[in-house]
């Protein structure tokens, strides 16, 4: 298995310049915390590099396999950093549920650190009362159940835009890379809800967050060695990092300039008796820039909003609401096309319950789509969004009898744990049917099923990005029939992960449309 060595920010040059600062970092890991007297178990270390030689690119593959050997707690040891990874669903329901707000927190990473805007976001903020402050204000104000309603209309719009673009390449016979197809569809969805419409920088955005997702899993070098300040000074993984948030600087300034710009001109107008805007939106709404340069006004906030807070929200939204939903669907539209019995009963219910008129019109959530359901439950549980939840722990417990000190790293291995067969039959299998006979769901309380986490830190945009994963796939299924190109047989698929704190697909899913279409 190719070394996390191979797969992250490693050359010899970096390797020379490591050993030579061996004394130094064997010191400052000697005398910046105490050694805990009773930790999990764990495999052995090495001088200064500990375990992160027995992790591979994809980590979350990696540390399923460790957790076999050393038990469903353990330490690693990665560079400077301690490392408690959980694996089992009773450890993980004490740690976020019985032990929640004390695994809280979230561990450093160079990669948030640059992009989001030191932490100012929601996601990756530390917990306290700036994370509440902007939680809440996620939850009443731009997540809210009425919220992503409101974005009913976008969503049907872009999914038309996505159909289209399928037939014509169904008309010329050609494969659709669908993919890249739905990432962009979700891009600008997401856009278009958040900034009033589709930001002509766009492509750069999607870039940005394709190489910023893979390099914010908290994997790289500098985040081995957080006292370093050779790597967290000179690195190249840093260098590129801020040649990038200089490009999502340049972007999301120009995006809130023209928005005060344009509230200035509402706020003329209905001083002068032209009334019906309130703000960017494409109805005339609030879109979700408007919203916080309305709330940085207020005097009424424990913790002012700052021009960086909502570029860090901002890019948050854009992230979670392209990434996540477009990851999931990609992963259930692979799984479809793998496994051709689940395709075709997933094509008769849809079609059994749509025709061609009534599906342009389909809503978010349709009861009678049962099985559809029960494939996305599948598909998130093969392949979670986010593979590993990383927390940090704010203070020393005691968790199965294992002293875990303040200020460690702890991962729950979620990827692992929803593949473990102590807790699912065949779970390599893709069987939807398996939800039938059991009721787990997505919400946090299953803690053998957390695709989007558990706890005060459970991921709020969950009823925006579940809004467009089915009803994306059902007009997919709807209007077409799907093929691997060149005839290529469904076995043969790569189901390969893309290193990251997502785990998207590394190779695209490209497969030939056929058009499908009954009488009203």
């Amino acid at each position: 298995m190719e070394s996390i060595l191979g797969g992250v920010s490693w050359n010899f040059a970096a390797l020379a310049l490591i050993l030579s600062m061996a004394i130094f970092f064997i010191r400052t890991r000697a005398s910046s915390k105490p050694a805990s007297a009773n930790w999990p178990p764990g495999p052995k270390t090495l001088p200064l590099i500990g375990n992160m030689h027995l992790l591979s690119a994809l980590a979350f593959r990696s540390i399923t396999d460790l957790a076999k050997q050393y038990g469903p707690i353990m330490r690693l040891k990665l560079g400077e950093v301690d490392t408690i990874v959980v694996s089992s669903r009773e450890l993980s329901r004490e740690m976020l549920k019985q032990h929640d707000p004390c695994y809280a927190d979230r561990p450093d990473s160079i990669g948030i650190k640059v992009l989001w805007y030191n932490y100012r976001d929601i996601a990756f903020s530390p917990y306290g009362d700036y994370w509440r402050q902007m939680r809440k204000i996620c939850i009443m104000e731009l997540l809210s159940p009425r919220s992503v309603r409101s974005f009913a209309s976008i969503r049907r719009d872009e999914v038309s835009n996505l159909i289209s673009s399928i037939r014509a390449s169904a008309a010329a016979g050609k494969p659709v890379n669908i993919s890249d197809s739905i990432f962009s569809m979700m891009s600008s969805v997401t856009c278009r809800a958040a900034f009033g419409k589709v930001s002509k920088d766009k492509d750069t955005l999607i870039k940005i967050l394709r190489d910023g997702i893979q390099m914010a899993s908290g994997f790289e070098i500098a985040d081995f060695f957080p006292s370093s300040f050779v790597f967290n000074t000179f690195s190249w993984t840093k260098i590129k990092l801020l040649m990038m948030r200089h490009k999502l600087d340049v972007i999301l300034d120009e995006l809130i300039l023209q928005h005060q710009r344009n509230l200035a001109k509402i706020d003329r107008g209905s001083e002068e008796g032209e009334r019906g805007r309130k703000g960017n939106g494409e109805f005339g709404n609030e879109d979700i820039v408007d919203v916080l340069l309305r709330l940085q006004e207020t005097e009424e906030l424990q913790f002012p909003i700052r021009k960086e807070d909502i570029k860090a929200v901002v890019y948050d939204m854009f992230s979670a609401g392209t990434e996540t939903s477009s990851t999931a669907m990609d992963w259930a539209m692979a799984e479809l096309v793998r496994n051709p019995r689940v395709m075709v009963k997933a094509q008769a219910e849809v079609r059994q319950v749509f025709n061609d008129t009534t599906i342009t019109t389909m809503g978010d959530n349709d009861p009678n789509l049962k099985y559809l359901k029960l494939v996305i439950k599948e598909a998130l549980r093969m392949h979670p969004p986010v593979p590993i939840l990383p927390r940090a722990s704010r203070e020393e417990r005691v968790i199965d009898g294992y002293v875990i000190p303040a200020n460690v790293k702890v991962l729950v291995n979620n990827w692992g744990m929803q593949r473990d067969p102590q807790y699912w039959t065949n779970p390599d299998n893709f069987e939807p049917e398996r939800f039938e006979e059991c009721s787990k769901e997505f919400l946090g309380a299953d803690f053998d099923f957390l695709p989007f986490g558990a706890g005060k830190r459970m991921c709020p945009g969950i009823t925006f990005a579940m809004a467009s994963v089915e009803l994306v796939l059902a007009q997919l299924l709807y209007h077409f029939d799907w093929k691997l190109p060149n005839g290529a047989q469904p076995e043969s698929m790569d189901m390969i992960e893309n290193p990251g704190v997502t785990a998207s697909r590394r190779d695209s899913l490209n497969a030939v449309p056929t058009p499908y279409s009954k009488s009203a």
